[in-house]
């Protein structure tokens, strides 16, 4: 599934797009992806051609948050949970740098 997801940002010319392996750190997801649009135009395009890739390739219909406005589209695919954001909204919340951080084995 995170390949079609990529595949799919990627040919929807999504920017910054950066996957974060979150197995062990979440038990919502195993991957997490994280990527810009230009617009509000273009973060609403990327999600809907995302869903559409995501149906074709038989992982039915993902739950999605967000498209009215399109400053933060949030596509959770089960395994995968994809965040598209316009620019400033994604510098403002930086959730990719709190998921990148490694976890302290043992930390009590």
């Amino acid at each position: 599934m995170i390949d079609v997801v990529l595949e799919s940002l990627d040919d929807a010319k999504a920017e910054q797009i950066i996957a974060v392996d979150i197995t062990g750190k979440s038990s919502l997801s195993d991957h997490m992806v994280v990527a810009s649009g230009r617009s509000q135009r273009h973060v609403g395009a990327v999600a809907d051609q995302l869903v559409k890739a995501l149906r074709e390739a038989g992982y039915g219909k993902p739950r999605i948050e967000g498209l009215p406005h399109c400053d933060w589209v949030l596509v959770d695919a089960g395994d995968v949970i994809v965040h598209v954001f316009r620019p400033e909204v994604r510098e403002f919340y930086n959730i990719e740098k709190m998921w990148q951080a490694e976890f302290a084995e043992d930390a009590n």
